[in-house]
This record gives C-alpha cells, sequence and structure tokens, in this order.
C-alpha cells in the first residue's frame, strides 16, 4: 500500500497506520482486509477531522489541539499551504516550538480569541497576515477569504477553548457549523 492511499495523513499517523499494519499481519488478517481498512478509516471527530471543501479549500477541524505539541503534530502533517487558525485561553503556549513549521507552511494566520497579542508577538516577520477575530464564524470567514484553491484552513488552537466555548467539542462543533454557512 502506497503512503498516499493512506486515510490519515501526517507522520505521526503514518506511523500509526504502519504500526496497526505489522499488528494485523501477525494476527494473519489478509492484506486486502488491512488495505481497506487503512484506506478508508474515520479519524475521531475535532482531532485533524476534515470538515468539507468549498471552493477547492479545505477545511480541518482540530480543535481537540489545546497546547503547542497537539498544533505541532496538525502543522506538521500539512502539505498544502495552510491558513491556521490558532488561540483562545493563553495557557503561556510555548510558540516558539511552532515557528519552523508556521515558517514553512503557513501562508496567514486567523487569531480566535481575545488575547492575541501574543500571537502576533511570535509569529509577525514570519507570516505576513495575521488578522484578529472575535468568533468561530468570524474566523472562518476571514480565513476563507484569505485561502485560494488548493488551501487548507486549519483549526488548531494550542490554547484552552474556555473564554468563548464551553469545552474543545463545541468550538470544534461551532467551527464545523459556519464553515457549512460559506
Amino acid at each position: 500500500m502506497l503512503l498516499h492511499e493512506l486515510a490519515l495523513q501526517g507522520r505521526t499517523n503514518i506511523y500509526s497506520s504502519m504500526a496497526a499494519g505489522i499488528v494485523n499481519k501477525l494476527l494473519e488478517v489478509r492484506k486486502d482486509i488491512i488495505k481497506e481498512s487503512l484506506g478508508d478509516f474515520q479519524n475521531v471527530e475535532h482531532r485533524l477531522e476534515f470538515v468539507t471543501r468549498v471552493h477547492g479549500i479545505e477545511f480541518i477541524n482540530d480543535s481537540k489541539a489545546t497546547n503547542a505539541n497537539s498544533a505541532w503534530y496538525a502543522l506538521e502533517s500539512m502539505t498544502k499551504p495552510v491558513i491556521w487558525i490558532v488561540g483562545g485561553k493563553d495557557n503561556l503556549c510555548d510558540y516558539d516550538s511552532l515557528l519552523p513549521l508556521v515558517k514553512q507552511k503557513v501562508k496567514a494566520i486567523v487569531c480566535l480569541g481575545l488575547e492575541s497579542s501574543r500571537i502576533h508577538e511570535a509569529f509577525s516577520g514570519i507570516v505576513s497576515e495575521i488578522v484578529d477575530s472575535e468568533n468561530a464564524e468570524e474566523a472562518v470567514k476571514l480565513a476563507y477569504n484569505l485561502g485560494r484553491n488548493g488551501d487548507v484552513v486549519l483549526l488548531s488552537p494550542a490554547s484552552a477553548s474556555f473564554e468563548m466555548f464551553d469545552n474543545y467539542e463545541d468550538r470544534g462543533h461551532k467551527f464545523k457549523e459556519a464553515v457549512r454557512e460559506l
């Protein structure tokens, strides 16, 4: 099976898929069953969840990414130019760990939440377009307007959701609702 045929992309997901394939092979599961399973596996909601594509722009819900490490894996898995929706309740996120990936993959940032000054400080000079939004609907509209065919809008906030949402699930649901209203 070729890597691009896996349902879950990104280095960490590819490693997990390979491990699952090896275990299944050891359990003598047929190759065609393994290939089918790895090719159409559905990810868990709010974890690099493909929402939809609008005018060639993909929308990915990774609302579960409530820290820099989680956002790192999300950004690392992106293969297209990214409009990154980031922010929330500032938990003193270590944005420095994200700098190389942001420099390489992010074309624009949409700050979600009231505490966006640290995001501006961390990424100004690296990303030319950084805008602020007050809610999920505005963030999605801004990201969509910044995007072009072939881009991906990634909600991977690297922060808690408590200032605007009940929890990460609520944030993810509001993101998906806003995307569907485009």
